[in-house]
């Protein structure tokens, strides 16, 4: 008899330890969505209904700062501007930082939800302008106030320092480099990990794509501004047509990435604005053009920009411009980011941890399909030392993938409810694994 309930002792204790894992992830799990309907869906409908521009993103970071102030995170903001900077302390250990972005478009929304923006803000330019949440920044921040819940209420389970950054201007791909400027990684714990996701509109929904190199290309803001010599619309051969010359340039960039880079390397150049001329019978004297140029490695980056140079002053030349008025090519200082690529072997610990305690059927498998940027870069850069790791969360459910709006546009829209969830788990999933006790 005795030999039977010892027998039997064994076996439960065996149950016990086996079943650990899975029972602990099902009460996060479990306590996640409680968050969600007691807390998280009402804060990212107000997130959603009051986004703020690029280093405008005033409100916001107060918000943020107080969620997440209010869950005993040491709490500091403006840092960079407006950035908003958490710090748990749990004893030794890791560093993990995880970041979300903050900032909204200025795009007028009419996506036909009933919580959409109506909001207005004047922008660094000085222009007033419609807002809105176009590429699921308030899914990140929302998703970053319920994985400090949850990390806060296990600090049984893991040891080491947490940091929480809420990220200003990503949008203009400068926010990061501002906060690393004012001394994130000087003024605060530096992260030995950092981890982020961004909600995407193009996959299923409870669904995460966890890439191990390329996550995120290179980008580059470039003005160019075409001068010519105004005349007459009926006269032409009185001046000199900077439409004309920009117009060519447009068309002629276009052969720089099939013949300039190699064809098994990605390159884009895209010319998103132009602006010039003010009535249909007067040629002017200047056209304005804004242009966004990616790539995947340092080479090819180059070899674009000094593309877009030598095209701008060829056409120009042979359109009989003066050297004297030649275009100006402007490289922006502060809309620049290198690509974002994640640590191998921190992405494998990442993925291996999520499909163990989420099921491997929620990752997704599945190549990128643009060339998107993320200033998250600039944190995870090979001088920092920092490992990091960006992964997708699906956020529209997969009936409705083929007619789904694209990010920044004003028709743009996720399911908020399984990806903050789905995001949320796999962020603490991913923390925990990282700060892991021995």
């Amino acid at each position: 008899m005795l030999k039977k309930t010892a027998s039997l002792v064994v076996t439960a204790i065996a149950l016990a330890v086996l079943t650990a894992p899975a029972l602990a992830q099902s009460d996060l799990r479990a306590d996640i969505a409680a968050d969600y309907d007691a807390n998280l869906e009402a804060l990212f409908t107000h997130f959603h209904e009051n986004p703020e521009l690029s280093h405008r993103e005033f409100e916001t970071s107060k918000r943020l700062a107080s969620e997440i102030r209010a869950l005993g995170y040491d709490v500091t903001e403006g840092v960079g501007g407006t950035g908003v900077v958490a710090v748990l302390q749990n004893g030794a250990g890791p560093t993990v930082m995880i970041r979300a972005d903050m900032d909204g478009l200025p795009v007028l929304e009419d996506s036909g939800l009933s919580y959409s923006s109506v909001a207005h803000q004047e922008d660094i330019d000085g222009k007033v302008k419609p807002v809105m949440h176009a590429c699921g920044h308030d899914t990140h921040m929302t998703s970053l106030v319920g994985t400090a819940r949850q990390m806060a209420a296990r600090k049984g389970q893991w040891s080491g320092t947490l940091v929480l950054i809420g990220q200003p201007a990503e949008e203009r791909i400068s926010g990061a480099r501002d906060m690393l400027e004012d001394g994130l990684y000087k003024r605060f714990p530096k992260p030995d990990y950092a981890l982020a996701f961004h909600v995407s509109a193009q996959l299923p929904a409870g669904r995460v794509r966890i890439l191990e190199d390329i996550a995120y290309s290179s980008s580059d803001s470039v003005d160019i501004i075409v001068h010519g010599v105004g005349a007459h619309g009926a006269s032409p051969h009185k001046g000199i047509d900077p439409v004309l010359v920009a117009s060519q340039i447009v068309v002629s960039l276009q052969s720089v990435v099939s013949r300039t880079i190699a064809p098994q390397d990605a390159g884009v150049i895209t010319v998103g604005a132009i602006h010039g001329g003010t009535k249909h019978n007067i040629i002017g004297d200047k056209v304005e053009m804004q242009l966004t140029v990616r790539s995947n490695n340092p080479a090819v980056r180059t070899k674009l920009l000094d593309a877009i140079d030598r095209v701008a002053k060829g056409v120009a030349i042979s359109l009989g411009v003066p050297k004297k008025l030649m275009p100006e090519v402007i490289r922006s200082k502060t809309e620049t980011t290198p690509p974002t690529i994640n640590d191998r072997e921190t992405a494998g610990r990442v993925r291996a941890a999520i499909a163990d305690a989420m099921g491997e059927d929620i990752l997704l498998y599945k190549p990128r399909e643009g060339m998107g940027a993320e200033d998250f870069a600039y944190f995870i850069t090979p001088q920092s030392g920092v490992k990091g790791v960006y992964f997708n969360v699906g956020g529209t459910p997969a009936k409705d993938l083929e007619k789904a709006a694209s990010h920044h546009s004003p028709f743009f829209k996720v399911e908020p409810e399984p990806a903050i969830k789905i995001g949320t788990e796999a962020m603490v999933v991913a923390a925990m694994a990282l700060l892991k006790q021995n």
